[in-house]
């Protein structure tokens, strides 16, 4: 018995199921409108199809590079929080299977919440090994936020279950982290597992962001994650500081009627101040 449209637009564009040959021909041999409808869908789909396939491709030619030179463990490193002014900043890790190909992995930013955190699981279970990092406010406050991003980069390195061979940064390197590394500009819009990572730190920060608009009501954590937005800013003025906000930024200095600090040091001028690990942590055996 011959499907109805309602059952062909189920099967081939609601479910998007794989239209064979033969009843491909069947459907396009039908000159209703309705049936007209329903293969343009599929068309549309599948240029769709194509257009992410061609994007996942360029998104891996950094670890298809080091995948087809014999090196398997290559770790993706991205960081979220760096300009919030309050809660910690956050780091990921991650390295995948050589080959893993997941649709929709994109830059962080450009995703919506519920897009980061339905492909957060998805990365967690693909992946051969992933860790997640935090630097508190108090170091951040301490050795200031540039440092406390590295800081926090190389703890999800240092929490990774396998040791990798190969690590791929957005736009940092991690100097005395003793394996091989690549530095990408905008490496979160350029490399699937940095921009894998960037989903993962920021959908734990978000998360944890979330848990910190309970213990300090009225500043809108829940909402802007603790960027300064005008919303904050006003609670900020009106409510003081919380021990979460980050007294080494200037809007809260100046909430709080602090002087401005001392202009830190240029990052390649300045050895990192801190060390959880000893410098040789991932140091070839």
């Amino acid at each position: 018995m011959p499907m109805s449209l309602t059952e062909i637009r189920r099967r081939y564009v609601l479910e998007g199921r794989t239209l064979d040959r033969q009843t491909e021909q069947t459907l396009r041999a039908d000159p209703r409108e309705g049936m007209r409808a329903i293969l343009a869908a599929i068309d549309q789909r599948r240029a769709a199809n194509r257009a992410e396939g061609q994007r996942l491709r360029k998104l891996l030619r950094f670890e298809s590079a080091l995948w087809q030179g014999g090196l398997l463990h290559v770790a993706g490193i991205d960081e979220a929080g760096m300009s919030p002014l309050a809660g910690p900043v956050a780091a990921a890790a991650v390295v995948f299977p050589p080959g893993t190909r997941i649709p929709g992995v994109d830059d962080s930013k450009k995703l919506d919440p519920d897009e980061r955190e339905h492909l957060a699981l998805i990365i967690k279970r693909k992946a051969i090994t992933w860790s997640v990092a935090m630097v508190d406010v108090a170091d951040i406050d301490r050795i200031n936020i540039y440092w406390a991003g590295i800081l926090a980069m190389r703890r999800a390195v240092e929490g990774l279950s396998h040791r990798p061979q190969h690590l791929l940064i957005d736009a940092r390197r991690l100097k005395d982290v003793a394996l091989p590394q690549t530095s990408i500009v905008q490496g979160d819009a350029k490399s699937l597992s940095i921009a894998a990572a960037s989903i993962l730190a920021k959908t734990a920060r978000d998360a944890l962001m979330r848990q910190l608009d309970e213990r300090h009501p009225g500043y809108g954590f829940a909402r802007h994650k603790g960027y300064p937005v005008p919303e904050h800013l006003e609670a900020l003025r009106k409510r003081g500081a919380t021990d979460v906000h980050r007294r080494s930024f200037a809007a809260v200095r100046t909430a709080l009627g602090l002087p401005p600090l001392p202009t830190w040091p240029a990052p390649d001028a300045a050895c990192m101040p801190d060390a959880t690990a000893p410098p040789d942590a991932f140091a070839p055996d």
